[in-house]
């Protein structure tokens, strides 16, 4: 679980609402300025190179939100959430 630690700190650094992470390897973020959950996917998948899920993909109720997994190495993570904090929300 320190993974989802490390990506639920650094997601509320950037500003950026998260929920989960806890108890789960799912850490889910609310979309900034009402940017729907494919175009939050699509920039951070075409700025920072990091792949997430759009929430949309689990119903309406998803959609405002993208799903980050803590699954993967530490020295990922780190560097996903390093990568993340470029971009300006």
């Amino acid at each position: 679980m320190e993974n989802a630690r490390i990506i639920r700190e650094g997601l509320t650094a950037t500003g950026l609402t998260v929920f989960g992470g806890k108890n789960a390897p799912y850490i889910w973020v609310k979309t900034p300025n009402n940017m729907s959950s494919w175009d939050f996917f699509d920039l951070l998948l075409e700025k920072v190179h990091i792949v997430t899920t759009p929430g949309a993909g689990f119903g309406p109720h998803g959609e405002g939100y993208l799903r980050v997994t803590a699954f993967g190495t530490k020295e990922s993570t780190i560097e996903a959430i390093a990568r993340i904090k470029t971009l300006k929300f």
